[in-house]
């Protein structure tokens, strides 16, 4: 089977089953988080493709990647736990974070949700976060989820990017600009 089909499928009746329990937005917040485990680590991937690592230590691991920083365990969530078990009996780990970006797509599309990364030089207070995430909201007519990113090699401005569009005010991309305007016309003197 394909990759899409097999997640599609796991994603959408993870979505309703999770809403038929109204736990939706707690299985979001696991899954997100566990695809950026899978983005960050790897190795992840790695091991949970493994045939030599029992399917009970790939289950602790899947719950620790899964682990929020304000502490809410997925282990207090029933229906997450039933769709890892599944994932797992049923040798579906592989695809696990393919499942993941596809709840998140179609959780966001069922809530009318968009979501925007922030990236500055430093980072910025929560109160002109807040005017971004309304005029956003306020732009786009959906519900803005916001996350910063602090990355110093834009050198200053910012980079907006939210729902496949990019508003680029970095100090680094103009710089570039400008050294490309002179690149062009010292060979067009030549």
């Amino acid at each position: 089977m394909k990759v899409g089909i097999i997640s599609t499928r796991y994603a959408k009746a993870l979505l309703a089953y999770a809403s038929n329990h109204e736990v939706e937005n707690r299985v979001f917040n696991f899954l997100w988080n566990l695809q950026s485990n899978f983005k960050g680590l790897p190795q992840l991937q790695q091991v949970l493709e493994s045939p030599m690592i029992s399917n009970k230590e790939k289950y602790n691991l899947l719950l620790t990647a899964s682990q929020q920083k304000d502490g809410e365990d997925p282990r207090d969530c029933k229906e997450y736990i039933r769709f890892l078990k599944l994932v797992l009996i049923q040798h579906r780990e592989a695809y696990l974070h393919f499942i993941c970006l596809r709840y998140i797509d179609l959780y966001r599309r069922s809530k009318n949700i968009g979501i925007g990364f922030l990236t500055t030089a430093v980072s910025v207070d929560k109160e002109t976060e807040k005017k971004i995430t309304k005029a956003s909201s306020k732009l786009l007519h959906l519900e803005m989820r916001i996350f910063s990113i602090v990355d110093p090699s834009i050198e200053g401005g910012f980079i907006f990017d939210f729902e496949g569009y990019r508003l680029d005010a970095s100090v680094a991309t103009r710089l570039n600009r400008i050294k490309q305007q002179f690149i062009d016309k010292n060979r067009r003197i030549v």
